[in-house]
């Protein structure tokens, strides 16, 4: 049986998750048919949407139902980046990177945190921008000073969106003061298949797609309501957890991996998530390294699982000024759900690999 480490690419079913996905299944109607059927879908959305905008600190007039977090982010930047210059982090995920023609590319320090001093310059110099930065890289579960962007962003003029994906329901966090957040339901326990963009407040936002008017006019299509209904109920169950007993399973790792001679990616001081960690071992291919482990039964990854299955050296780590070893990492992240048996299992796992991989590699 092969023990799940890659939360970040797609988290655990939640039961709650489940239990309203399957209770939406059994209604019949589309949300924006006038019937009693519909008027009963209907219904479920309006509720999952006051539910995910409470939990997002927002109205449920500021929630915009996507089919994920890239759909999320790519109308964040087409509704709030025309017209404007887009600043967008050297570590955010393609979903932000690529959805602009033309982005003047911010760096990360070597902790991988946004640099403040670069974004200030490049806000002197223009305001009228749309700052892009996640709340927490998906790769190495640094989190971004959110707080002092937006203060920056306030100062200037300046728009801020903030990919949400990866934090969310692991650290609390709010729309407020933001421009806008994405959010995906699969990343915290819920189906694939739904996200939100949520506003920092409400006002006009020009679709992508156009439809039945759907979503107040700012996305049509049929909405996903089982997906949707799952990802509200995962949100409320991941924020209700305390992730402190799963953050002290990645330290656990963390001190075994220093302990065989790999390195922990950023600063272990900073502030992270309370599942991630990137973990290099000199000398041995990322590659590599993930197929030994799957041998063994456990399931991690080499960074984002949104590349088609390649398995490429990192721009995260790149950016983060690591070099040739940036190809020697291996992304760990803990479900919601994981124990400490599996933890144990994984540092024996992890260990052995260490001592015959890196003496072969040296």
């Amino acid at each position: 049986m092969t023990v799940y480490l890659d939360a970040n690419a797609t988290e655990i079913m939640r039961d709650e998750a489940m239990a309203a996905m399957v209770d939406a299944l059994s209604l019949a109607g589309n949300p924006s048919s006038v019937h009693g059927p519909g008027r009963i879908a209907r219904r479920a959305l309006e509720a999952a949407r006051d539910q995910v905008g409470r939990f997002w600190e927002a109205g449920p007039e500021q929630v915009i139902f996507t089919s994920g977090g890239t759909e999320a982010n790519s109308l964040a930047i087409h509704a709030f980046g025309a017209g404007r210059r887009l600043l967008v982090g050297a570590t955010e995920h393609d979903a932000v990177r690529m959805a602009a023609n033309e982005v003047v590319t911010l760096p990360v320090l070597a902790d991988g945190r946004l640099c403040l001093e670069t974004l200030e310059a490049q806000l002197r110099q223009d305001g009228h921008a749309l700052v892009c930065v996640m709340a927490a890289n998906n790769e190495t579960g640094i989190r971004h000073p959110v707080e002092a962007v937006q203060a920056l962003c306030a100062r200037h003029g300046a728009l801020l969106h903030v990919d949400a994906v990866q934090i969310a329901g692991r650290v609390p966090f709010s729309v407020e003061g933001l421009t806008s957040l994405a959010v995906s339901g699969h990343k915290a326990g819920g189906s694939k298949g739904a996200g939100a963009l949520i506003l920092g407040a409400e006002g006009h936002v020009a679709p992508m797609m156009r439809g039945g008017g759907q979503e107040r006019g700012r996305r049509g299509g049929t909405q996903a309501l089982p997906a949707i209904v799952s990802m509200a109920a995962a949100f409320e169950a991941a924020g209700a957890q305390d992730w402190s007993p799963v953050a002290a399973l990645r330290d656990r790792i963390d001190n075994a991996a220093l302990a065989c001679g790999a390195r922990v990616t950023g600063d272990r001081l900073a502030a992270r998530l309370p599942n991630t960690t990137s973990l290099i071992l000199p000398g041995v291919s990322a590659q590599t390294q993930l197929m030994m482990l799957d041998l063994a039964g456990y399931a991690v990854s080499t960074g984002s699982a949104c590349s088609s299955g390649k398995v490429t050296a990192s721009h995260v780590l790149e950016a983060m000024g690591l070099g040739a070893v940036a190809a020697n990492a291996i992304r760990v992240s803990l479900p919601w759900n994981i124990d400490e048996a599996a933890i144990e299992g994984f540092i024996v796992a992890y260990q052995a690999m260490a001592a015959r991989l890196g003496k072969n590699a040296a």
